[in-house]
């Protein structure tokens, strides 16, 4: 089973049915932002967190001595694998929606059919 965090919208947002829909962030290592850090950012829309990234990687290649760029370069990533989920929970709070609990399921459907059930 995997956890689960349910972010509701804020008030106003667009009245779509599925914009309704509550926002689930899993819980855990995310193995694609440790491979593509950059396309998993953007592809989440984390646009200040795409922005420190690349300082971070600029202050690396400019300060680090050429034979710690492997190791800080896999050090960033995986701290960005780590913390990549928190990343997403920290935008959905900065975008005002609010988290409203947490659910654990075996995937994303089952835990947005566990989260519905809880709401009403």
């Amino acid at each position: 089973m995997r956890i689960w965090t349910v972010h509701l919208p804020p008030e106003g947002h667009p009245a779509a049915p599925e914009a309704r829909l509550p926002a689930l962030v899993p819980e855990r290592f995310a193995w694609l932002a440790f491979l593509l850090g950059l396309p998993w950012l953007l592809a989440h829309r984390l646009w200040l967190e795409s922005v420190i990234y690349l300082g971070a990687l600029a202050l690396l290649l400019a300060l680090a001595p050429a034979w710690m760029l492997a190791p800080l370069g896999l050090a960033l990533h995986l701290l960005l694998g780590f913390h990549a989920e928190d990343l997403r929970r920290a935008a959905l709070a900065r975008r005002g929606w609010r988290q409203a609990g947490v659910v654990a399921g075996r995937d994303a459907d089952l835990a947005l059919m566990r989260a519905l059930d809880a709401r009403a």
